[in-house]
């Protein structure tokens, strides 16, 4: 009996503990369940319009997309050749620390891709996976994409997108050069971020830069 009495303060604060990381899980668990059954190889997407590539960092020179970015854009640009996706819409900071996202990523994707200009639309205020997807559906309208970036970050992004509006699939991205330890941190911080995806859709937060109607979409797919 008094070794019972001695163990139950142990199992209490393990029971708490275990509550306490499910409790801050459950962003987490949100977006991985809400994006199941919406990932999909290159070979294996569905036919859309338009196809939205999630920017990040380019190289220290402003001009060249960095390693997960370039991979980003050759998936995007698999998509466009094998006829999955007609629009390209590349959606990063155009005004970032590291450089311009989306003059980067259109040059990569027109001269090292062979993507015509003419399907490629930029958003240079899509600030983070949020302001992406909800500009995506507010501004340019778009109803039906594919989204592209590496796994980790996947199910983030289709969720968000699929929570504003926009009904997502998504297409993991090549991560050449990414080891082990890199995607294992870049998956622990989307962990955390999952956190604030999550805040952010219960407050429908509001895009950080408010612009009006964009028919850039709708007439790269006239074209």
């Amino acid at each position: 009996m008094a070794r019972a009495s001695r163990w139950r303060p142990v199992r209490r604060v393990a029971a708490l503990g275990l509550a306490a990381l499910l409790l801050a899980s459950l962003p987490w668990i949100w977006t991985t369940v809400a994006a199941y059954g919406h990932v999909h190889a290159v070979d294996e997407a569905p036919a859309v319009d338009v196809v939205i590539v999630l920017g990040t960092a380019v190289t220290e020179d402003g001009r060249q997309p960095g390693i997960r970015l370039a991979g980003r854009l050759e998936t995007a640009a698999d998509l466009v050749h094998s006829q999955r996706a007609r629009v390209v819409l590349v959606s990063g900071d155009g005004h970032g620390a590291s450089g311009d996202e989306t003059a980067a990523m259109t040059t990569h994707l027109t001269e090292k891709l062979g993507v015509d200009p003419q399907r490629i639309v930029a958003d240079p205020y899509g600030l983070d996976t949020y302001d992406s997807c909800r500009r995506a559906r507010e501004v340019y309208g778009v109803e039906r994409a594919l989204i592209v970036t590496q796994s980790y970050h996947l199910s983030r992004a289709v969720t968000l997108c699929r929570h504003l509006g926009v009904d997502a699939d998504g297409v993991p991205a090549r991560c050449s050069g990414c080891g082990t330890g890199l995607l294992l941190e870049k998956a622990v911080r989307d962990y955390f971020a999952s956190g604030k995806a999550a805040w952010d859709a219960i407050r429908s937060r509001p895009a950080a830069v408010d612009s009006p109607a964009h028919s850039g979409v709708r007439d790269a797919l006239t074209n």
